[in-house]
């Protein structure tokens, strides 16, 4: 049986989650990720993807309806599994279902309407307007009103659950790569130009509701000389991030976008993992994949109370107020100045990985998912 992955936007991070759930079928089931590509090339880590991609160009309305006509026409899986509620993955996903009768499941990771809600009447106004763009507010609004449409709902986070009622699918990570005991600490460090270093690192694009501006602030205020404060897959634009950078850039070091397969020896340089969520429109809805990485990798892990994030650590990490920055630099001292608590704290995280958060845990649960949506369709 072959089931296609359609994904809204295959340069987007988005290709992440895609990806996670396609390769865990892939070992039972025929395998393709279906979609447009806006940047004109893969997701940079995901760029030596392992997996069969069918690409189409990205295209602004009226220039998108041809394309959209082409990719229905292409899809030729036994099953649809569409990621995200945006037009170009669960639209285009409905639109197969109804010409071809074929079953269509949908992913949901995030929230997709809080990322526009955060701006305030008028912006929700003007991108409510903008009708060209292919995911823009009104037609994403609009995947919001059909989601009782799929044949089948998976979720992220309870957030998600309790709105669009589906089974939880948390960012399983396959921890027999991102294993601890394959990597030496000093080594890492060495190769990254930061021995002797504490390292606080912070992975993923540095954007405002991810609270960055918050550990700038908190970094700012550490008085041990010897902290440094990684940041991978910081983007050109990171630059401008007004005074706070400006601030602490003698004490940070920016490190590009890397290939996933490049993740764990990074990680393992780490000191302690900061994942600093703040709570808004944009991060209720969202469980960051980071956590899994880091959790994975045995490492310390500070992070908020926002979305699923205390229930996934459980007592398996250090837990701080959103936008508390007080806090949040006090905490992070005190990892650093509890070694010894803070390796308990990350091998706990570790095991914890293993038995809830495995890839072969997340296997298991689409395995049975698929199952029964071909066995109600009469498939």
């Amino acid at each position: 049986m072959k089931i296609a992955f359609l994904c809204f936007d295959l340069s987007d991070n988005s290709l992440g989650r895609a990806a996670l759930l396609a390769r865990a079928l892939s070992h039972h089931h025929e395998v393709e990720l279906i979609g447009p590509v806006k940047q004109g090339t893969l997701w940079f880590p995901m760029q030596d993807l392992d997996l069969p991609v069918k690409t189409f160009p990205w295209k602004r309305y009226p220039a998108f309806v041809p394309v959209i006509r082409k990719m229905i026409k292409e899809i030729d899986a036994d099953l649809l599994f569409a990621c995200k509620l945006r037009p170009t993955s669960f639209g285009v996903g409905l639109l197969k279902k109804w010409t071809s009768g074929k079953p269509v499941l949908v992913d949901i990771d995030d929230w997709e309407l809080g990322f526009f809600y955060h701006s305030g009447f008028w912006g929700k106004l003007g991108r409510f307007l903008n009708l060209s763009n292919p995911n823009g507010l009104p037609y994403t609004w609009l995947m919001e009103r059909l989601v009782g449409s799929a044949d089948g709902i998976t979720v992220s986070n309870q957030f998600l659950k309790n709105r669009f009622p589906g089974t939880v699918l948390y960012h399983c990570r396959d921890t027999s790569i991102l294993d601890p005991e394959k990597f030496d600490t000093g080594e890492a460090k060495s190769k990254l130009g930061l021995q002797g270093k504490k390292v606080v690192m912070f992975l993923g694009t540095p954007r405002a509701h991810k609270g960055v501006e918050d550990l700038f602030a908190a970094i700012e205020h550490l008085d041990d000389a010897d902290v440094r404060l990684v940041l991978i897959g910081a983007e050109d634009s990171f630059h401008s991030m007004r005074e706070r950078w400006q601030a602490v850039k003698e004490r940070v070091t920016l490190l590009p976008k890397i290939p996933f397969k490049d993740l764990p020896e990074h990680l393992a340089a780490a000191d302690v993992v900061v994942i600093p969520q703040r709570h808004t429109s944009d991060t209720v809805g969202q469980m960051p994949a980071k956590i899994f990485d880091a959790m994975a990798m045995a490492k310390p892990i500070v992070s908020t109370s926002v979305s699923d994030i205390p229930e996934v650590l459980s007592d398996c990490g250090y837990l701080v107020e959103p936008g508390n920055v007080q806090q949040l630099g006090d905490t992070i001292n005190y990892v650093l100045e509890h070694p010894e608590e803070a390796r308990s704290k990350g091998k706990k995280a570790r095991e914890r990985c293993i038995e809830r958060y495995d890839t072969s845990i997340m296997e298991k649960q689409l395995l049975e998912l698929v199952d029964k949506t071909l066995r109600k369709n009469g498939s």
